[in-house]
């Protein structure tokens, strides 16, 4: 009960966030998923397809779909690796990286405004629970990977 209750909170907020960023930050709409692959690039430039997959948790053929769909918006770069002709790395464009501070900012202003407006215990709640959902994360990702 408390994991289903969780996720749906957690996606819910995930959603509204994302909603505003829509709204909020000017140029072409960019869906969920673009965002997060965008993050990663921006984590570990010159990343190839497959390990992207492997961060996002999504298949190589998801990932090169929404590479090519990014490159065709101006926000991806793919050149050829370097000793593996078969092989990409993707590297952000000045635009993406302009677009994720603005995403990044208004997410921050977003979240920081609803979270003004609770009640301090709320407040402290939410600071407290941090930790604990950095430690679901890291078991989860854990169990993930030793798994076939």
């Amino acid at each position: 009960m408390l994991g289903d209750e969780l996720m749906t909170a957690i996606a819910a907020l995930r959603r509204l966030v994302h909603r505003r960023l829509r709204s909020a930050v000017p140029g072409l709409p960019l869906r969920g998923a673009h965002i997060e692959l965008l993050q990663v690039v921006k984590k570990q430039p010159g990343i190839g397809i497959a390990s992207a997959g492997r961060a996002l948790h999504l298949a190589a053929n998801s990932v090169s779909t929404l590479v090519n769909q990014l490159i065709d918006l101006g926000m991806l770069a793919r050149e050829t690796a370097p000793g593996d002709r078969r092989a990409a790395q993707l590297w952000l464009t000045e635009a993406a990286t302009q677009r994720l501070a603005e995403y990044r900012q208004t997410r921050i202003d977003v979240i920081a405004a609803g979270v003004a407006g609770l009640p301090g215990a709320d407040r402290q709640a939410l600071a407290r629970a941090l930790p604990a959902l950095r430690a679901l994360l890291t078991a989860l990702d854990a169990t993930e990977e030793r798994s076939p």
